[in-house]
């Protein structure tokens, strides 16, 4: 392949992966900034009732994140096509979709919570604060929701500014607003609802801005009575109906994480989610990565540009394994600096060395399967994505079961580690008949 082919990917690929990563350093900082305000307004109990108040929403939208995954891949297809219609279409749907199920979680709130809260294992004290969080957080629901959408809509256009700008004033809100209503003002864990609260709305004000400043000759292809049909939801229902089934798998692994945890007591519940955001903090450099994988992986698809297709992958994977590298470094050297950030509790602390080797081996098993997710996205290879999920949520829990007896709660990170080995295998076995058959029969596979 051509080297000046590659620069000019790699410029593309910059472009859209840096402005994302600038936004993801900020998501971490503000889970850090919840459960370290939890852990200084209070004990582990309060860390553990931040666990279950975040799955809990974890439980309501991880299962609608396809509303960005689904809409960015599709609408950058229909961009590679030059279908602005299309674009608008699937925007459109989109948003409509996103409102339609804030309405029902709205309707579903006061029996979803004594739902979810049967089936969790915590103490007394620790439901209480779930529950105080939760009802004010719940009336956030719109705007989250159309923020999955708004977001989706920018990457697929190639634009990864203005969900930069986005993301950075809700975490950047967040954060503040957190530290004032909860510290300043003393509002203890109320005040980090509010926050949530605050910051959701901000931010989809300031998209609902972006969108009018950028797009506003596109507002003429809108159409809709005719988008949402359920003639024309059809292709939307479908790719992101096996996305959904995704993002359920993911939140089976999620909460079982956390629930099982909690079974240990509520300073394992502490360790395990202070454990679990530590793990995901490399995460965020490599979804930029991610996310400009869907962008020009719709984009090639959607033209039929198969060398471009391959060229995308070839950058992506090469920027992606260099900070699997440093973050492996960065693990290994300040693991218990880390979690002291997060806590400043000597039981939680010293309960979490003996799982810091999870953090080392996070980056070398996990980074492949988060690169080919977004790839396949972009690729709107969703079938492919739903039965890799499938397969790994199964070997979550099936390598749990099995190991429990035999190392108790350490067999819970050996079976986080088995889920995303399997997530990685999956994705490059399949990636031939999921991703470049779209474009050529005949590529050289890399």
């Amino acid at each position: 392949m051509q080297e000046s082919l590659l620069r000019h990917i790699n410029r593309k690929v910059l472009k859209l992966a840096v402005p994302s990563i600038l936004a993801n350093i900020t998501v971490p900082l503000v889970g850090m900034v919840d459960v370290g305000v939890s852990g200084h307004i209070g004990d582990a109990v309060a860390i553990g009732g931040m666990a279950i108040s975040t799955m809990l929403f974890d439980l309501l939208y991880w299962n609608m994140g396809f509303l960005r995954v689904g809409t960015g891949g599709m609408i950058a297809q229909a961009l590679g096509r030059r279908d602005l219609a299309g674009v608008m279409k699937v925007f459109a749907q989109g948003i409509g979709t996103a409102l339609s199920i804030a309405l029902i979680i709205f309707a579903i709130q006061y029996l979803y919570i004594d739902i979810a809260l049967g089936f969790i294992q915590c103490s007394p004290e620790v439901a209480d604060y779930a529950r105080q969080y939760y009802f004010i957080r719940i009336w956030a629901a719109p705007a989250t929701l159309s923020l999955f959408v708004f977001k989706g809509f920018f990457i697929g256009m190639q634009n990864a500014i203005s969900p930069m700008a986005a993301d950075i004033t809700v975490n950047v809100a967040n954060l503040v607003l957190s530290l004032l209503f909860a510290v300043k003002m003393g509002l203890g864990f109320k005040g980090i609802a509010w926050a949530v609260f605050t910051a959701q709305y901000t931010g989809l004000l300031l998209c609902i801005v972006l969108l009018l400043i950028y797009y506003r000759k596109l507002f003429k292809y809108v159409d809709i009575k005719k988008s949402l049909r359920l003639k024309d939801m059809g292709k939307f229902f479908s790719v992101n109906g096996n996305l959904f089934v995704r993002s359920v798998c993911f939140l089976f692994i999620y909460v079982g994480f956390t629930s099982l945890s909690a079974k240990y007591g509520d300073t394992q519940l502490a360790v395990g989610t202070i454990i679990m955001k530590l793990m995901m903090l490399f995460s965020f450099f490599i979804d930029g990565f991610a996310y400009a994988g869907e962008a020009l992986a719709g984009r090639y698809i959607g033209a039929r540009d198969s060398v471009g297709l391959h060229a995308t992958v070839k950058v992506i994977f090469r920027w992606c394994l260099w900070i699997a590298a440093v973050s492996t470094v960065v693990y290994v050297a300040s693991g218990k600096q880390m979690v002291m950030i997060m806590t400043d509790k000597t039981d939680v602390i010293e309960a979490s060395l003996p799982y810091l080797v999870w953090l080392w081996l996070m980056p070398a098993l996990s980074t492949s399967a988060f690169v080919w997710d977004g790839i396949y996205v972009g690729a709107t290879a969703t079938k492919w994505i739903m039965w890799g999920m499938i397969l790994a949520a199964a070997s979550f829990f099936a390598a749990y079961y099995a190991l429990e007896s035999m190392l108790g709660i350490q067999a819970l990170y050996v079976a986080y580690m088995v889920h995303v080995t399997v997530r990685s295998i999956w994705m490059y076995g399949m990636r031939r008949k999921a991703i470049y058959s779209k474009v050529s029969e005949e590529l050289n596979y890399a």
